[in-house]
């Protein structure tokens, strides 16, 4: 096992007593093999992750926990699930096939459109971004390349516990780092605004680890297109 800052990549080394999850991509109208861009990782703070290509998968469910699991493809609609350990069969392995339906035309994104960056991944309390995050971040450069007028607002969001200053800053320098990114890749500085809102606005009230995880988050609201 390969230890990097904030995050856990592993080597895929198996033994009998971890379930892996296991799987084929298939285009959902032929059942033929597809090749495929596939991200996975621990729930809920992500901090255990890994990415392949190809038209099959496997790696491992470490420390039994869950799994969420992102499939792209060009072409194709994505697709994403979650992988529960509890459901693999008695040789600790829990199949899953994944059928990509043809995609249609790209949305429009309309203003007042609002996506969430469900794979941005920084180190905790801090606004680094993580590598396993470039993948979804390079899909929003294409986005805005392609909508040269497009304006995009960032909206930066943490959970409510504790200080409401530092969450509030926190929210702010992390929303900067993804902006920062995103100019990196040649993208207008004028084209990106920034809000950050700390806990001020949970999408849940729930005293749990899975719903302060889901607080924590980036949004990105179409201003203009």
């Amino acid at each position: 096992m390969l230890f990097l800052p904030g995050i856990v990549c592993f080597a895929q080394v198996k033994d009998t007593t971890t379930v892996w999850a296991e799987g084929k991509v298939l285009n959902a109208a032929t059942k033929e093999l597809i090749s495929a861009r596939i991200v996975y990782q621990s729930l809920p703070y992500g901090n255990k992750v890994g990415t392949a290509s190809g038209s099959t998968f496997s790696f491992p469910l470490i420390d039994g926990e869950k799994y969420s699991i992102s499939v792209q493809a060009d072409g194709f609609e994505p697709a994403k699930f979650m992988l529960d350990p509890a459901e693999a069969n008695g040789d600790k392995r829990l199949i899953k096939d994944i059928e990509l339906k043809k995609g249609e035309a790209p949305p429009s994104h309309p203003v007042g459109h609002v996506m969430r960056l469900d794979n941005l991944i920084f180190q905790q309390g801090k606004a680094r971004i993580e590598p396993p995050s470039y993948e979804e971040l390079d899909v929003l450069v294409e986005m805005l390349q392609k909508s040269g007028r497009m304006v995009i607002q960032l909206e930066g969001h943490t959970d409510y516990l504790g200080p409401a200053k530092q969450n509030l800053e926190l929210s702010e320098k992390r929303v900067i780092a993804v902006k920062n990114y995103l100019i990196g890749k040649g993208i207008n500085k004028n084209r990106i605004k920034t809000k950050a809102f700390g806990g001020t606005q949970p999408l849940s009230r729930e005293d749990t680890p899975e719903a302060h995880a889901g607080n924590r988050r980036v949004e990105v609201r179409v201003l203009q297109n």
